[in-house]
């Protein structure tokens, strides 16, 4: 059986002090930069760097996409996450997000866009696969639903995925 994170590495678990690094990255990118390279960065890793998931999501469809993201969060200390399939999609209730928990225990200032770039990646890798995403809530929970291209009747509102702190 092919592992459902494909670029998978040799530790049990992901790396939590990885969230620091990519809240300073987006920061910079906003504050030198500016919002939209932010969002095309966003984009751009969701199309180039997550690939080998998009290729798989394009090949086993929502199942692909629900043991991608049930895997993810297996792999993420303290996520508290469900992943399961319902109304013809993939939802992710994510109770507990790791990334944002790890942010505030260790005491960072939290880019209040990060919580975007959940849309922004998961979009861009979405798209490539026939599929696409939508994002309620933020600021360390949320639910994000993936389903078939063209299943929902409107774009993104990002005013619904809310402001970490």
């Amino acid at each position: 059986m092919i592992h459902p994170l494909p670029y998978r590495d040799s530790k049990a678990t992901g790396a939590a002090d990885f969230y620091f690094a990519i809240n300073a990255t987006f920061r910079f990118i906003r504050e030198t930069l500016g919002a939209e390279a932010l969002h095309k960065y966003w984009s751009d890793l969701g199309r180039e760097y997550y690939a080998p998931v998009w290729r798989r999501w394009k090949e086993g469809g929502l199942p692909a996409v629900q043991e991608y993201w049930r895997a993810f969060f297996e792999a993420e200390p303290g996520a508290v996450a469900d992943v399961l399939a319902e109304d013809g999609g993939v939802v992710l209730d994510v109770r507990i997000c790791p990334a944002i928990r790890r942010l505030r225990e260790g005491g960072r200032k939290i880019e209040p866009d990060f919580c975007q770039h959940c849309y922004y990646v998961s979009e861009a890798a979405a798209r490539e696969a026939g599929l696409t995403v939508r994002i309620k809530g933020g600021n360390g929970r949320c639910r994000q639903t993936f389903h078939e291209a063209g299943s929902f009747w409107s774009p993104q509102n990002m005013e619904e995925v809310e402001q970490a702190s």
